[in-house]
C-alpha cells in the first residue's frame, strides 16, 4: 500500500448523512474479482442525476470527500472503500463513520478523518461556495487546514504508523519474515511446512 503522509487538493462536499455502503457501491458490482476498477461505479444510483455533486465539472479531480455523519454504515463490503479510493479520493472527512468501513479504509491507505460536526459543516459550506478551495490533510501533524482554518484530528497510533509507512497486513507480516523462516526451518520434518517464498524480481 502507498504510504500516506500529506495530501493537498480540492474538496467535494457530499452533503448527506448515513451514507451506507450499498449507496457507495451497489451490490450488482460486487461480482468483480479484481480489487481495482470500482471507481466508475461509485455512488452509481445517485450519479444518474446530472446535478449530483460528483458529476459537476468543478469537483472533478477532488481528492478529499467531505460527508455527513455515520458515513459508510451498513454492510461490511470492502468494495466501498476500494471504490472511493479508485475514484481518486485519498481522504474522507466526516463527523463519524461506520466502524467496519473505517477499518477497511485504513487497511488500504484511504484516510478517514473524524472532525466535529460544526467543522465538517464549515468545510462543506466553503467547498460549496468556492469549488476551487483546497485543503491540506497532514497525517504527521494530524491536522486539516483550509481557508486559514486549522483543525486537529485524532487517529489510532498503530493505524497512523501503518499509514505513514505504507504497511498493509501483508507488509506487517513480512516484517517478521526472518523469524518465520527460522521457525519453519526448525519444524520437525514430519510436520507440514510452508515453501520458502521466491525473491521478488
Amino acid at each position: 500500500m502507498e504510504a500516506f503522509r500529506r495530501v493537498q487538493g480540492r474538496l467535494a462536499p457530499l452533503d448527506r448523512g448515513n451514507v451506507d455502503t450499498d449507496q457507495i457501491i451497489p451490490k450488482q458490482f460486487l461480482k468483480r474479482i479484481e480489487r481495482s476498477g470500482f471507481g466508475p461505479f461509485l455512488f452509481y444510483d445517485w450519479a444518474k442525476d446530472p446535478d449530483f455533486v460528483l458529476n459537476r465539472p468543478e469537483y472533478r479531480g477532488a481528492v478529499i470527500l467531505v460527508a455527513g455523519p455515520n458515513f459508510g454504515c451498513g454492510s461490511s463490503r470492502e468494495h466501498a472503500a476500494w471504490s472511493i479510493q479508485d475514484a481518486g479520493f485519498r481522504v474522507v472527512i466526516a463527523p463519524s463513520f461506520g466502524d467496519i468501513f473505517h477499518t477497511n479504509a485504513l487497511k488500504i491507505g484511504l484516510l478517514p478523518v473524524r472532525l466535529p460536526e460544526a467543522s465538517v459543516r464549515r468545510l462543506m459550506d466553503l467547498a460549496t461556495e468556492d469549488p476551487s478551495l483546497e485543503a491540506t490533510v497532514d497525517l504527521e501533524t494530524q491536522t486539516v487546514v483550509a481557508a486559514g482554518i486549522r483543525q486537529d484530528f485524532e487517529i489510532d497510533s498503530f493505524a497512523r504508523e501503518c499509514l505513514l509507512n505504507g504497511w498493509d497486513d501483508i507488509a506487517l507480516t513480512l516484517r517478521h519474515e526472518e523469524a518465520i523462516v527460522a521457525f519453519e526451518a526448525a519444524r520437525p520434518s514430519w510436520l507440514p511446512s510452508i515453501p520458502a517464498a521466491e525473491p521478488a524480481s
